[in-house]
C-alpha cells in the first residue's frame, strides 16, 4: 500500500562508482535526479589526496553544474588501529579541508581495522581515543563526521557504533547508516539495530545484500530492510540525504564501482522503495 503522506529527501551518490572524471560523475547523477554528489574521488584520485588546484577545480565544476555535495567519503579510520593518533587526525584536516573548499558539513570516517588474531574487544580504548581526537578536529572544524559501519572494523555491529558515538559524546559525530555493511556482518539491521541508532542517525546510505553469500544487491532486493528502514525514518521525520552507493559492479582501488549503467540500476531500485514509502527524493 503506497502512503499518501509525502516528505522529500536529498537524493545524493558516491560519484566515482560512475567514472573517475568528475564531469561524467555529475551528468549521470542529475540524469537520475540528484542534486548532491558524496565525493571519495575525482580523476581517480582520493579526496584526502587531491592538491589544492584539483580542489579548486572540483569546486568550480560543481559550481558551474549547480551541483552541491551532500558529503566527503574519506577514508579515515580505514587503517589499523596500531597507527598512532596522530595519523588519522592529520588525513581528516586534510578531508575537513576538502569539505571547506567544496561547501560540506558532513565528513564519512571508519573506526579502524585490527589485526589477525586480535580481540576485537581489547582494541576498545584504542579505538575510543581515536575518535575522540577525529571529533576534536571536525568541532574546531565546524563539521559532522559521519561513522559507517564497515564490516571488519571496531564499529561493525550496532552494539559497538552505539559504544563509539556515546563514548565519544559529541556533537560532531554521528550515524551514517548503511544496511548493507550490517548484512555482511550477519546483522538483520532493521530488527537489531535501528531503534539503537536511531537517536543518533544522520545519513543514510543507499545499498543491500544478501545474508547467503554477502552479495550486494540494489534496494530493496537483499535483506537489508530497506523498506522498513525508509517507511520508518519517514515516521521519525527523518529529512536528510539518501546517497547511493551501489557497489554492483565490484572493486576498484578507491572503493566499490558500478559503472553509469548499473548506477541507474540502483537509483531505479531505490526510487521504487522510495515511492512505495512514499518519500520523494530532490
Amino acid at each position: 500500500m503506497v502512503s499518501t503522506t509525502q516528505v522529500t529527501w536529498q537524493l545524493s551518490g558516491f560519484g566515482d562508482e560512475i567514472d573517475d572524471d568528475p564531469a561524467v560523475q555529475i551528468a549521470v547523477l542529475q540524469a537520475l535526479g540528484a542534486n548532491h554528489i558524496e565525493v571519495r574521488s575525482a580523476w581517480g584520485t582520493n579526496i584526502v589526496d587531491l592538491s589544492d588546484e584539483q580542489l579548486q577545480a572540483l569546486a568550480t565544476l560543481l559550481s558551474e553544474k549547480g551541483m552541491k555535495v551532500s558529503a566527503i567519503a574519506s577514508p579515515i579510520g580505514k587503517v589499523d588501529v596500531s597507527l598512532p593518533v596522530e595519523h588519522e587526525v592529520e588525513r581528516l584536516r586534510r578531508a575537513a579541508n576538502a569539505a571547506k573548499v567544496l561547501d560540506a558539513k558532513y565528513i564519512r570516517i571508519f573506526s579502524f581495522y585490527y589485526g589477525e588474531g586480535v580481540q576485537v574487544e581489547s582494541i576498545r580504548d584504542a579505538v575510543i581515543e581515536r575518535m575522540r581526537a577525529l571529533a576534536d578536529v571536525a568541532e574546531e572544524a565546524g563539521m559532522i563526521l559521519l561513522h559507517e559501519n564497515e564490516k571488519d572494523i571496531f564499529g561493525d555491529v550496532p552494539d559497538r557504533v552505539l559504544d563509539i558515538i556515546e563514548s565519544v559524546n559529541s556533537p560532531a559525530l554521528k550515524v551514517a547508516w548503511d544496511a548493507a555493511n550490517f548484512v555482511q556482518v550477519g546483522v538483520k539491521p532493521f530488527d537489531e539495530g535501528y531503534a539503537k541508532l536511531r537517536p543518533h542517525l544522520e545519513y543514510l546510505q543507499v545499498k543491500d545484500a544478501l545474508f547467503a553469500n554477502g552479495h550486494v544487491m540494489p534496494a530493496g532486493e537483499g535483506d537489508g530492510d530497506v523498506l522498513r528502514t525508509v517507511e520508518a525514518l519517514k515516521a521519525d521525520g527523518y529529512e536528510g540525504f539518501a546517497s547511493l552507493e551501489p557497489h554492483l559492479a565490484g572493486a576498484h582501488g578507491l572503493g566499490g564501482f558500478s559503472g553509469p549503467a548499473a548506477f541507474g540500476i540502483a537509483a531505479r531500485a531505490f526510487a521504487k522503495v522510495t515511492a512505495e514509502a512514499g518519500v520523494q527524493t530532490a
